[in-house]
């Protein structure tokens, strides 16, 4: 039975789909999300107490200003105290300067506890990432994973040191303006406060109609960054069949997609600042007009009305602030969900409890009526028995999605079985540590991946412990050497993320030397050889031939030639194991095999 087209090859799997859709849902969870992220927050304790006390500094500091500039006015302006103005302007000018300094000083150290809260929760996101099983990457694309890393924890970011404290500060000065208000004169105060109940009702309408909106624009970008991920990766098969314009296309319909929910969320809640301008103007012409009047009949002095109509955008300001705010928690609120989503991702490994930790393995394996499929419709094995023993060396061989790959993906428990079980040494492989038991099998894939860095750091990836004369012997096993010496920096050439400054041959190469060094107990070499000339794959059948002396060994091939010297051969089909034993043998019942092997090497 062939692998589900909608399932990519886990263990050569592609980028996966493009992106996904589904319905916009408003936050699930405020309170609960809060909460998490105060958790991370809470860790900076003496930063966040330090920024509240500045906090508290700056916000007095600032509503003493309007208080002596009604001082001023009244009590040496109006009487003409020329040398009594000068000395109180002079002391303002003080409170104005320390103000400016307090405010500085708090955004700094929200700034760090920002930057730290958010620099912890990037690190627990990305050790999450280690833990999740193959099963959870095959279902989700690559950009959007990475949107969650960056743009999401970004938005949080900006959301944090712009917004935490400021919402402390501007409950804190309303508060504060508040009372300096109704000691100066209740009656003006209370004039300020009638539009109050105007502006919640504005601002809970527009958050309403917008909270959704930055939902989907969140899942929209995520999207973007799938498409443009896959779209980089695969520009040579874009080039190749010549599909530019599809790819424009689809790209300007996703990119479209981005602005049309991007400009809903920003245009609904770009209401709130003219909208909250406009109340506020009305409320200080209130003020103006009904202090005017106040101080006609003397129930007000002009110092007062000076020092209320400072004290209205004081208090005003604030309120917009923390309606601007409200937006930018939105955006932050459905992006620490995406981050959160993914940190509540339960790992489909898990080691038990009593997990057992292994230095090395005899290298004798066992499938028992194994049967497994990526989906639970769609079976891929079906009863697949066979035992190997230590130092054997296995061909795995069928056509393309018979399941190959499926039960090496099995065997590195990249998978779990959906019946059945499978031995090394004995044991269920469930009663290995994962990390134990990847530890000592060795893979070469057909689709070799590099790091950015150095050839040598390549190698060594296979044992990071490793030497640099043990990293060049790996590379001279596997015909490596031949050509990294003749590169412009030898074994410190600088390869650059997928290595595609070298040939699919010369990275596979490294590929093999990688396995080589890590020298596994069990090893497995997924088509190692596919894209390597003759001539080389000669060379490197020495070295396989030398790595897997002695040492259990599957090796996965289209090309029947590479593995006529196998010890045993198991012919797959449709999820099966039709046929084994050696080439001779194979060849001699003129079955599957036998046609296979035909088709390839003889002339019609």
């Amino acid at each position: 039975m062939s692998k589900p087209s909608a399932q990519p090859n886990p263990i050569n799997r592609a980028r996966g789909p493009r992106g996904f859709s589904g319905p916009v849902v408003k936050a699930r969870d405020w309170k609960g999300t809060i909460k998490r992220i105060w958790v991370y927050m809470e860790k900076q304790k003496v930063a966040l107490v330090a920024s509240i006390i500045f906090v508290i500094l700056s916000t007095l500091l600032g509503i003493l200003g309007p208080y002596m500039i009604g001082v001023i006015i009244d009590e040496y302006i109006i009487p003409k105290d020329i040398s009594g103005t000068i000395r109180f302007l002079g002391l303002l000018a003080l409170v104005y300067t320390a103000t400016a300094v307090f405010t500085w000083l708090q955004t700094f150290m929200m700034v760090r506890v920002s930057l730290q809260t958010i620099r912890k929760l990037r690190q627990d996101l990305f050790d999450k990432f280690q833990t999740l099983s193959l099963r959870f990457f095959d279902k989700r694309t690559h950009g959007d994973l990475m949107s969650r890393v960056t743009n999401d924890i970004e938005s949080l970011n900006s959301a944090l040191s712009q917004s935490v404290i400021q919402i402390f500060s501007s409950v804190l000065m309303v508060s504060g303006v508040a009372i300096a208000m109704f000691s100066l004169n209740w009656i003006l105060a209370i004039v300020t406060l009638l539009v109050i109940p105007l502006m919640i009702f504005t601002t809970k309408k527009i958050i309403t109609h917008s909270s959704s909106a930055f939902i989907k624009r969140q899942r929209d970008l995520g999207e973007l960054n799938g498409f443009v991920e896959e779209a980089i990766s695969g520009n040579e098969v874009v080039t190749l069949f010549g599909k530019e314009e599809k790819m424009n296309r689809q790209f300007s319909e996703v990119n479209e997609r981005l602005r049309h929910s991007a400009m809903t969320a920003d245009t609904v809640s770009g209401f709130m600042g003219p909208v909250n301008n406009f109340i506020n103007n009305l409320g200080l012409g209130f003020v103006i007009a009904i202090g005017a009047i106040m101080t006609v009949e003397g129930l007000a002095t002009v110092g007062i009305i000076a020092a209320f109509v400072t004290y209205s955008r004081q208090f005003f300001r604030p309120i917009n602030q923390l309606s601007s705010l409200l937006n930018l928690f939105q955006s932050a609120i459905a992006g620490a969900e995406r981050v959160f989503e993914i940190m509540d991702e339960t790992p489909d490994m898990l080691d038990k409890e009593s997990a057992i930790v292994v230095d090395s393995f005899k290298g004798e394996v066992e499938f028992s009526h194994v049967h497994f499929g990526y989906e639970e419709d769609q079976q891929i094995l079906e009863n697949i028995n066979f035992q190997v023993r230590p130092g054997e060396k296995i061909a795995l061989v069928g056509p393309t999605g018979s399941g190959k790959t499926t039960i090496i993906n099995l065997l590195m428990r990249f998978y779990d079985v959906t019946a059945g079980e499978i031995k090394v040494d004995g044991r269920d492989i469930r009663e290995y540590q994962l990390s134990s038991l990847r530890k000592k099998i060795g893979v070469v894939l057909q689709d070799t991946f590099l790091f950015s860095g150095t050839i040598m750091e390549n190698i060594r990836y296979g044992r990071l412990e490793a030497t640099d004369e043990e990293v060049v012997a790996a590379a001279k096993m596997a015909s490596a050497h031949r050509y990294i010496k003749h590169l412009p920096e030898g074994y410190h050439t600088k390869l650059t993320s997928g290595g595609s400054n070298l040939s699919q041959g010369q990275r596979q190469l490294l590929a093999i030397a990688r396995a080589i060094l890590a020298d596994s107990d069990i090893l497995i070499l997924d088509e190692a050889t596919s894209s390597i000339d003759t001539n080389t794959e000669i060379e490197i059948q020495k070295g396989i031939n030398r790595l897997t002396e002695g040492r259990t060994s599957f090796v996965i091939a289209h090309r029947l030639k590479t593995i006529e010297n196998a010890d045993r051969i198991f012919v797959i089909h449709h999820g099966e194991i039709i046929e084994s034993g050696t080439h001779q043998e194979l060849l001699q019942n003129k079955g599957f095999y036998f046609e296979m092997y035909d088709s390839q090497f003889t002339i019609h």
